[in-house]
């Protein structure tokens, strides 16, 4: 962002030449320009879920529901996926970090404008496996142009597939980590609602050992030299947080909605924001959201904690979102980028409607 007295030069091609002083000639925009927005965190795959799993259920039953749901007709999932995009590139969005479980959203990131960090994620709790769930995951990574297996969570990935992961991928890593509390109950102590999740998978988890630490305490140690976005942190305590900071890259993604939806509580930004953690924000999947929009997390953000300045939000859904994804070219307008421009307008309240809308110019 910059002062009205500045004004934005830009090349046709949308790289920007600099800011200079504003000479009276050029054209106005009530509003704040700024650069293309950044999702972080999202599952473009399972847009046709959209309105099928009720809010409040709590992660374990979602996750249980998601399970049993996203399976469909492909057709039905292209449409979806299309429709999904095209919201998100409406609304000046021009980089995603996507969740791929499997290789069904190719087609429809071929034909967007948008850029694609594919996260092709794997899950296996079960030690034996872990070289097949792997293989399974290299597989699908192939298909994409350019993707990088993560894990999914800590309470879905066996120590072995740990490794695996770390060993294969030393740049980037995406992890969801304590969005519900059943999480540290169960690495903790082997207890809570996820034994009910495995024994509903058929899933034996006998020689699993409890760690007595966090979730935090167990999946970090494996990403020793990557970079990580660790996502939703809704339960995250500040013992959690002094551990992760130790971390030489690590961002902190948040998806508000997603977490209202599910588990109906928000994460402690405060904490956040005291440790001087750098955060970054996501929608998660219309699974868990009623819309893969970057301004109304903005809104609902800035609703859930007023005393948040939209210029720290706006620097979250920019630029900390443009390290995080690792999109050089991305999230600001220095010279020589092409970050795209959005013109954000209606900021008093941050709500957007069918008539008040995050509208892309370039």
């Amino acid at each position: 962002m910059f002062g009205p007295d500045k004004c934005l030069i830009l090349k046709q091609n949308g790289e920007v030449v600099g800011i200079e002083n504003a000479t009276g000639d050029e054209e106005v925009f009530e509003g704040i320009l700024l650069p293309g927005l950044i999702n972080c965190h999202c599952h473009i795959e399972l847009s046709h879920l959209k309105g099928k799993i009720p809010q409040h259920t709590g992660l374990v039953d979602f996750v249980m529901q998601v399970m049993q749901l996203r399976f469909a007709d492909d057709a039905e999932k292209q449409r979806a996926m299309q429709a999904a995009i095209a919201s998100m590139q409406d609304e000046g969005v021009v980089a995603v970090g996507d969740i791929c479980n499997t290789a069904d959203s190719i087609a429809q990131k071929k034909q967007s404008n948008i850029r694609w960090k594919n996260f092709v994620e794997v899950s296996g709790f079960v030690a034996s496996s872990a070289q097949t769930r792997f293989n399974a995951g290299v597989t699908i990574a192939k298909q994409f142009d350019e993707a990088v297996i993560v894990p999914h969570a800590p309470y879905s990935v066996s120590n072995k597939l740990f490794e695996l992961i770390g060993d294969a991928n030393d740049d980037l890593i995406s992890i969801h980590n304590q969005e519900t509390e059943e999480e540290d109950r169960f690495l903790e102590n082997k207890e809570g609602g996820f034994l009910k999740l495995y024994k509903a998978m058929g899933v034996q988890i006998d020689q699993f050992q409890p760690t007595g630490n966090s979730s935090m305490h167990a999946w970090l140690p494996y990403f020793t030299k990557q970079q990580i976005i660790s996502v939703h942190n809704t339960f995250t305590h500040e013992e959690d947080l002094d551990f992760a900071m130790q971390h030489p890259e690590i961002f902190f993604c948040v998806c508000i909605n997603a977490n209202l939806y599910i588990e109906n509580k928000v994460p402690d930004l405060d904490l956040f924001l005291k440790k001087n953690a750098q955060i970054v924000i996501g929608t998660d999947s219309l699974a868990s959201n009623q819309r893969l929009s970057i301004l109304e997390e903005m809104r609902v953000l800035q609703e859930q904690f007023p005393h948040v300045s939209l210029a720290t939000i706006l620097t979250w859904a920019t630029s900390n979102g443009a390290k995080a994804l690792q999109f050089d070219q991305l999230g600001s307008f220095e010279k020589g980028k092409t970050p795209g421009v959005v013109l954000l307008q209606h900021t008093q309240q941050l709500r957007i409607d069918e008539n008040s809308r995050l509208k892309k110019i370039l």
